[in-house]
């Protein structure tokens, strides 16, 4: 018995040594996750407070407030969004340039309250305009990015091994005797996993809503068609890459490659407004980061379709390209 334990072990390592995509996906993905975490990521630890300053820093403002630490000076040209961000406690403080400056606090903030004295204690003129508004509840925030991340693992797994297992079962091959070409091949599949996607994910919207009474300020009409868009262009993609690859070991490294990058950049735990400028380019690559920001912009600030537009189109347009692409390099056999 041992020794036929060890001949089949012995084969099976053969077999994955011999992979060398699969090898070099197996040492390769922890290396990268680390050094891109430490780039996103690294760097001195993150200020206490943040105070928005209209018009940008170069008008410099309150010039002895400007120099306090630990505290983080954004600038921004619409006063519209600023108090916007001020009345949800996004930013704790905004600051307009003057002489005296003028600024708004959120009286219902408590860390609004600390960097007020701050400006005080260096600029006692300051004219000070209240406003009001509770906080967003984390767990407000967090809610579609947990509903966006379930749907990208059950679009881009539940897809790609799916193909992956016709094609090593000789299923596609069968397939392949018939009239069904490629892109109506994957269409089905695509449309198959949407109707089961935008299913369980309206099951979880509902449920979980009824426990933890979620804000939602939008039309769920608006939601539904960006859950379908989106369940649509992670599908697509998911099927991009069990077209061509034969090998599970591969299909899962490229997979968890994507999956990955976009759970830590597409804002699913938390926001990347105070990260580098090319960090925020690189999540806006990812599908997932449009439909989280299309979900937020409707449940959190009732954004219209208009608003949304731009997520919109591009979940449309990638969903084609990687349809496309994918019929294109679909293969029915194992060579």
């Amino acid at each position: 018995m041992i020794r036929r334990l060890l001949s089949v072990l012995h084969a099976r390592n053969l077999e994955f040594l011999r992979d060398r995509s699969t090898l070099a996906f197996t040492l390769l993905l922890p290396v990268m996750l680390v050094i891109g975490m430490g780039v996103v990521f690294g760097g001195p630890e993150r200020p206490l407070f943040k105070v928005g300053v209209l018009g940008g820093a170069q008008h410099r403002p309150a010039e002895a407030f400007l120099g306090e630490r630990y505290v983080e000076f954004v600038p921004m040209r619409e006063q519209a969004d600023a108090l916007h961000k001020l009345t949800h406690q996004q930013i704790d403080l905004l600051l307009a340039p003057g002489n005296p400056p003028d600024y708004w606090v959120n009286t219902d903030s408590p860390k609004g309250y600390v960097v007020e004295k701050l400006l005080l204690a260096a600029e006692p003129g300051a004219r000070r305009q209240p406003v009001s508004g509770a906080a967003l509840r984390y767990v407000d925030w967090l809610f579609p990015g947990i509903l966006g991340m379930n749907m990208m693992f059950s679009c881009l797994f539940g897809v790609g091994y799916v193909v992956l297992r016709y094609r090593k079962s000789g299923f596609l091959k069968r397939l392949h005797a018939t009239p069904l070409n490629a892109f109506e091949f994957l269409s089905a599949q695509v449309l198959s996993r949407l109707g089961l996607i935008v299913f369980v994910t309206a099951i979880l919207y509902v449920g979980i809503g009824a426990i933890i009474g979620f804000h939602n300020a939008g039309s769920v009409l608006l939601l539904t068609l960006l859950a379908v868009l989106g369940a649509l262009s992670m599908i697509a993609l998911g099927l991009t890459i069990a077209a061509r690859f034969s090998s599970e070991e591969l299909v899962g490294g490229i997979l968890n490659l994507l999956t990955w990058p976009m759970m830590l950049l597409s804002g699913i735990w938390f926001s990347l407004e105070g990260s580098p400028r090319w960090v925020q380019w690189v999540a806006h690559i990812f599908p997932l980061t449009h439909i989280l920001d299309a979900a937020r912009a409707v449940m959190l600030d009732g954004a219209s379709m208009a608003q949304i537009a731009p997520n919109l189109a591009f979940l449309a347009l990638t969903t084609l390209a990687f349809l496309a692409f994918g019929a294109w390099s679909f293969r029915w056999r194992i060579d």
